[in-house]
């Protein structure tokens, strides 16, 4: 009697999700809706239990997949990682290695982890990296999150307001809008200025890149007029000579005079975010006028601003919101997960992971492989150099 030796059945990819530790945030890499995208792609999930609980995703709703007791067993026990914030050196220490780590990992912002995770032989994607071109717009998770960004620090802005945003009529006559001037026409200013004129509020952007103005000017508002032009790379503004700067400070500064509320949202990504709004111009504001300064986290557009708290210079208050897309952590952890799973599951062939190093998305997002920190503007900026 002959014995039949049956083919080994591969071990299926597990991707897991641990609980986002960093303070204020709530917001999750994966929802119930995309595991069971993962699934479809032979995939199986390792989750921490209470992982979704911040972001109103209960245990139950994932369905079936596995729990774990702590980030710890995911992270020791999952082929991928999807994460939020970038992990503590704890968590990488856990890492498998040849393991793969994607999310927004804030490449720029500490060389020491960046280390820690190539040590460990871990391959890491840096969403923050993604080549901006067209087929990675539904991979773009600054996009994604900058729109959340944008929405709720119009809402904060209307909700510290001392005037209504739009027009009201009563019996006794009518009352005007508020005046609402948003700095920075990314895909944050332009949802703070798309919120802010669905609100009823009268608009105005303003962006030191001049071909934004269509954009601005498609939502109803009115682009501000500086005459300077700061057109940069990848899509993003360049840094602004004296002349400019004093050029751009002396008509901006009498726009932000006649706001009743000012939005900043101009950021670049690795750098501390440019000061626009100088402390004279603040002064010279409306008393009750309101700022809203979207890049508080990184330094602020506003000089005096404080992350995490607000402000009053005279009559006007300066709010420095912080983890402001976590404060919508249900839609924001949708987006983010769809994101994420643009991104990886191209990759994922049969519940097999296969990584395509041709492709100019994976390889350029790459910040770590082999041991080695692959990305050649995280080394530069970093000061590090090929082989740590």
């Amino acid at each position: 009697m002959s014995e039949q030796t049956e083919a080994a059945q591969p071990t299926p990819l597990v991707i897991g999700v641990a609980a986002e530790k960093a303070a204020g945030e709530r917001r999750l890499p994966v929802v119930p809706d995309v595991i069971k995208k993962y699934a479809g792609l032979g995939a199986r999930a390792l989750v921490e239990r209470g992982a979704g609980a911040e972001a109103h995703f209960p245990d139950e709703a994932f369905g079936d997949v596995a729990f774990a007791d702590s980030g710890e067993d995911v992270y020791a026990g999952a082929d991928v990682v999807l994460c939020v914030q970038p992990p503590s050196q704890k968590l990488i220490g856990k890492l498998k290695p040849g393991a793969v780590l994607v999310g927004m990992l804030q490449p720029w912002s500490d060389a020491k982890r960046v280390q820690a995770i190539a040590k460990r032989g871990v391959t890491a994607f840096a969403l923050e990296l993604l080549p901006r071109i067209s087929r990675a717009q539904s991979m773009d998770v600054l996009s994604s999150q900058a729109a959340v960004a944008g929405y709720a620090c119009a809402l904060i802005a209307a909700n510290h307001c001392p005037k209504f945003f739009p027009m009201l009529t009563y019996a006794a006559g009518s009352i005007r809008p508020a005046r609402v001037l948003v700095i920075g026409a990314g895909v944050a200013g332009l949802q703070a200025i798309a919120t802010a004129r669905r609100i009823g509020a009268q608009v105005e952007g303003y962006d030191v890149r001049p071909e934004t103005r269509e954009q601005v000017e498609s939502l109803g508002a009115k682009f501000v007029e500086t005459g300077v032009d700061a057109t940069g790379e990848g899509g993003y503004a360049r840094e602004l000579t004296a002349d400019e700067k004093k050029q751009q400070a002396e008509r901006l500064g009498k726009a932000i005079a006649q706001c009743d509320v000012l939005i900043t949202t101009a950021a670049v990504p690795g750098r501390k975010a440019p000061v626009i709004v100088t402390k004279k111009m603040v002064e010279q504001m409306k008393d009750g006028a309101v700022v809203v300064d979207l890049a508080a986290e990184t330094g602020g557009n506003v000089e005096g601003t404080v992350a995490g708290e607000e402000k009053r210079v005279g009559g006007v208050l300066i709010v420095g919101p912080t983890n402001i897309a976590s404060r919508m952590p249900v839609h924001a952890s949708e987006m983010l997960a769809k994101n994420l799973f643009n991104f990886i599951s191209p990759f994922i062939k049969d519940g097999a992971l296969t990584l395509d190093w041709e492709d100019e998305v994976m390889s350029g997002a790459c910040l770590t492989h082999d041991g080695e920190v692959r990305h050649e503007g995280v080394r530069k900026a970093l000061g590090l150099d090929s082989n740590n």
